[in-house]
């Protein structure tokens, strides 16, 4: 059901740039795809063509695309329930995203997840998951997983602010040190978790720092810019694979939504908005790409077009798909289909 994730290619350096054209293209295209995708379904939910509970990601793209460039296939990944870019950003196709957010039995998650709830095995994205913080511990046992069967592999593990006050973040960080578990924490700190401030809820503001208290490095990151992700994330791999254990990174970003689509978003000012839509990660990729010659402008505007046209062909996809039927209710909940408890 999914693309397999590009590969990185080395291409050629300039003078002007530390990272090749190759993979500046690559990160505007992925980040121009969660952030058209998002745009498209914030509409289709004011339609009603979506229901339930929906998390945007518009702004904080770079976390994703920064991530995945650092990291190579075979590693994992799960996360919250603000979940669609990271599989788009891992290549699963769009449509099948989409799909789930429709409730079609061809999403990702069969229609059974919707917006919360994406997995694909595929490309390794062990979820979206709704529990706040219930993701954290999984992603330290991810990563104690491919340990114990002695890959080099590692489990990035994704979380929002105010997950961190939950007392399984602390569990997982005190394990996954003990154990030198290779696990990349990564706080998408978007400064207001549900819809307060990360400085009235916690007397500490820098996220990082409660790594301290386990001995484990930790790091701020500019998280508005894609290079600084990239950078921050392959020092912490390096370290996983090379067997000295789990890093904590706190990705500085910033949701333009509100947290889910029905928060107005009135406890912050227009003015501070505005200032974090000056620094758009999308905005300083293209501006890389267009002063070192990478591309025209018309040639990104064509790259736009098509992103936006595999969108609308996936919203067409989803519209033709059908519903689940109500049998399939009690498909997938055990491993064993003939489990004796099962009610016919």
């Amino acid at each position: 059901m999914a693309t397999k994730v590009k590969s990185k290619k080395a291409g050629t350096k300039t003078k002007k740039t530390e990272f090749s054209s190759e993979q500046y293209m690559e990160w505007y295209e992925s980040m121009m795809l969660m952030r058209r995708f998002e745009e498209k379904a914030g509409q289709l939910y004011g339609q009603q063509k979506i229901r339930g509970f929906c998390h945007l990601y518009i702004g904080q793209e770079a976390c994703a695309a920064g991530s995945v460039s650092a990291l190579k296939e075979g590693d994992k990944y799960i996360t919250a329930y603000r979940d669609h870019a990271h599989p788009l950003a891992l290549g699963t196709d769009p449509k099948y995203i989409m799909a789930e957010l429709f409730g079609k039995v061809t999403g990702v998650s069969k229609g059974k997840g919707g917006s919360m709830h994406m997995f694909d095995k595929e490309v390794n994205f062990i979820g979206g998951h709704g529990i706040v913080g219930g993701q954290i511990p999984l992603g330290a046992g991810i990563g104690f997983a491919e340990k114990y069967r002695g890959t080099d592999n590692l489990c990035i593990c994704y979380m929002g602010d105010g997950a961190i006050r939950q007392g399984a973040f602390h569990e997982a960080l005190n394990l996954a040190m003990t154990y030198k578990i290779p696990t990349i924490f990564a706080i998408e700190n978007n400064g207001y978790a549900m819809g307060t401030s990360v400085s009235r809820t916690s007397n500490v503001t820098e996220l990082h720092k409660l790594a301290d208290a386990y001995e484990m490095p930790s790091a701020a990151v500019d998280a508005m810019k894609v290079e600084e992700v990239h950078r921050a994330v392959a020092k912490a791999a390096d370290r996983a694979r090379k067997g000295e254990g789990p890093t904590l990174l706190e990705f500085r970003t910033y949701r333009y939504k509100g947290h889910s689509m029905s928060d107005p978003a009135k406890y912050r000012t227009k003015e501070e908005l505005e200032a974090y839509k000056m620094r758009d990660p999308i905005e300083q990729v293209k501006k890389t790409i267009l002063d070192n010659k990478f591309r025209t402008e018309q040639e990104l505007k064509d790259i736009d077009n098509a992103i936006k046209e595999r969108v609308t062909e996936s919203v067409k996809f989803s519209e033709e798909s059908p519903f689940p039927p109500p049998e399939d209710a009690y498909k997938d909940v055990y491993m064993d289909s003939q489990y004796p408890y099962i009610m016919e």
